[in-house]
């Protein structure tokens, strides 16, 4: 059906947002302004307590600074109620006083059509449910009362029995007046291909109607009652009213619960969301037996902004999981987290429930986990990292799992969070926490020191350029917030020298707060030359402070090449100084003068550089006992 631009601008016009919103939400009268169409409440999409949703009137939007859902009045109704577009505008219209649009043909013939099959998915539940009250039904009582059910927990799911006769159902819809067609659309009975007569698709089972957001019937689950049956559990098939991939079981009773504050837990079948919700987790839902699919996934995040995964201690429960990292990776961001709660081997939540009462169940939630840490356990689990191919192998697979998230906060905060879990891992050496090692590891240094036997050579010493140049780096990024995550990866091969600058230059990149990065931080602010900086001493441009980053890191990158080069030629030099080396020397101060003086060519400048570079290795070979120069 299409609607004019011009009628829901009538629409959006008539009828305030707040009035939509209103039905849902308690406003907070002291923050609000009503006389300026300006509302506060608590956000109707994620449990909290402050009123951080905000719908202002004369804009005809409203926004949630917690979760970040906004839209306008159409779009609310479509997420608060689970309806879809038409049914939306339909909902305002009336609120509007105003007819709806006259609807073409064919899209009259379809509404018309789904409604029918809704009426014959309601007379089927109907019938179940008289079928589990009968003789016929007594097996299926018993065993839904060894699993803890009583008529009141029955009834509440509407649950019935499909007695195992060819034609039970069949028969008694087609007595109440509905048509074969109807029954085949609807997916209740099955209708061979050789023209026989058709025969009832759940026969011998327990019945689980499932309903949609709106609360129709679209389909139904069945388990079997015979322990030899080929299936233990059968779904209805893909019909005009089901989408076993954009549906969840319970959604509409979860989603109320979800909006008075519960978390939205995933559970893995029918049973389970059952026991939960009598257990008093009302906010549980199921996928439809298969495993979560990305519009699931999306369905559930409409609801709550980190839906809790239940799932099973066992082998086949942990590669649940594990599909669902790569599903649920390129969708991260705000608003769209994951935890997930093991539950322990053998039990599902049932059993739990049963064996240990309610308090168990709330510890395994209260223990539920977020999806970096699937992540890391997946990467690692099995493997050892005793060699730098094996660490270059994990930090290689945890890049491409990232590189999946689009939105790039989050990728930085997954990457500060691995990078913590690396450095535990391998022991709290110094560097071993970053996902790319720093120069010092690359040489096979030891970390923070010169090695041995160059600690006595100016070659192992840090010249106060270098201090300065560092020193400013740590000042900018400590100054300017968030500028460290945008040249993450060169400050990762900054690595400090002093181990209060390192525990700082740590803290900046991971976001954390260490005794020895505040001290490192009051020295490097106290220091003469950082408080003369303009930069420094009146924070305000960013892309400023951006560019003269970029180039203090060039200078530094640039300088420990040559320092590079240099360390070479004291290991490598055994008698004569070849044209190779000079030529690698060269090179290295081509970088150092193009870092310095970007904006003059190679001329008389670099020959200036070329000359100090000759005095300092004038000077190094001196100091050298034995050798000869060429």
């Amino acid at each position: 059906m299409s609607i004019s631009p011009a009628f829901l601008d009538e629409l959006r016009n008539r009828v305030p947002v707040s009035r939509i919103v209103g039905r849902k939400v308690t406003w907070d009268l002291r923050r609000s302004n009503q006389a300026k169409g300006d509302w506060w409440a608590p956000c109707p999409f994620h449990g909290e307590k402050t009123a951080s949703f905000h719908v202002d009137d004369q804009k005809g939007f409203y926004y949630c600074f917690g979760c970040h859902a906004k839209g306008d009045a159409l779009s609310f109704l479509r997420d608060s109620d689970g309806l879809d577009f038409i049914e939306a505008v339909k909902v305002m219209a009336q609120e509007a006083g105003l007819p709806m649009p006259e609807r073409d043909p064919a899209a009259a013939k379809r509404a018309d059509r789904r409604s029918v099959l809704v009426d014959a998915m309601e007379a089927a539940t109907r019938h179940y449910r008289m079928q589990l009250a009968t003789g016929q039904g007594a097996d299926a009582r018993d065993y839904l009362a060894r699993r803890g059910l009583d008529q009141a927990g029955i009834d509440r799911f509407e649950l019935g029995f499909a007695a195992d006769a060819r034609q039970g159902l069949f028969t008694a819809l087609r007595d109440k007046g509905i048509a074969q067609d109807v029954l085949d659309e609807a997916g209740l009975v099955i209708v061979p291909d050789d023209g026989g007569a058709p025969y009832d698709r759940f026969r011998g089972r327990i019945i689980f109607p499932i309903r949609d957001a709106r609360g129709r019937v679209i389909a139904f689950g069945g388990r079997a009652m015979d322990p030899n049956a080929r299936a233990k559990y059968l779904n209805s098939p893909e019909t005009p009213l089901f989408d076993k991939g954009r549906n969840l079981y319970n959604i509409g009773p979860a989603r109320t619960a979800v909006g008075k504050g519960v978390p939205l837990i995933v559970a893995e079948g029918y049973m389970d969301v059952i026991a939960l919700a009598l257990a008093g987790f009302e906010g549980a839902v199921a996928p439809l037996g298969t495993a979560i699919t990305e519009d699931q996934l999306r369905l559930m995040w409409r609801i709550s902004p980190e839906p809790v995964i239940m799932l099973d201690g066992d082998a086949a429960g942990q590669r649940a999981a594990r599909r669902l990292i790569d599903l649920a990776l390129p969708m991260a961001g705000p608003g769209q987290a994951l935890r997930f709660a093991v539950l322990p081997a053998g039990h599902d939540p049932d059993d739990l429930l049963r064996a240990h009462g309610r308090g168990a169940l709330q510890s395994v939630l209260s223990e539920a986990r977020p999806l970096v840490d699937l992540l890391w356990e997946r990467e690692i689990e099995g493997r050892e990292f005793d060699s730098p191919e094996r660490r270059a192998t994990l930090d290689a697979n945890l890049r491409k799992a990232i590189a999946q998230i689009p939105d790039e906060a989050t990728r930085n905060h997954y990457a500060t969070a691995l990078r913590e879990r690396r450095y535990a891992l391998f022991g709290g050496r110094r560097g071993a926490g970053r996902l790319m090692p720093g120069p010092r590891e690359r040489s096979g240094a030891q970390a923070g020191a010169p090695r041995a036997q160059t600690r006595a050579t100016p070659l192992g010493q840090q010249d106060a350029g270098d201090v300065m140049l560092e020193v400013m780096a740590l000042a900018i990024c400590a100054t300017y917030p968030g500028l460290a995550a945008s040249v993450e990866s060169r400050l990762e091969l900054l690595a400090p020298a002093d181990p209060d600058r390192a525990a700082l230059c740590h803290d900046l990149l991971t976001g954390s707060d260490s005794a020895a990065g505040r001290a490192a931080l009051a020295r490097i602010m106290a220091d003469r030359y950082v408080r003369a900086t303009r930069l420094i001493r009146e924070p305000g441009d960013a892309d400023k402070a951006a560019a003269v980053l970029a180039n203090i890191l060039d200078k530094i990158e640039a300088r420990r090449m040559e320092f590079s080069e240099l360390s070479r030629a004291e290991a490598e030099i055994q008698g004569l100084v070849d044209e190779g080396l000079t030529w690698r020397m060269s090179e290295s101060a081509r970088a150092r003068h193009r870092s310095e003086r970007p904006e003059i060519e190679d001329t008389t400048d670099l020959n200036e550089d070329r000359d100090a570079l000759s005095a300092r290795l004038a000077a190094f070979f001196d100091k050298l006992p034995g050798k000869t120069r060429r």
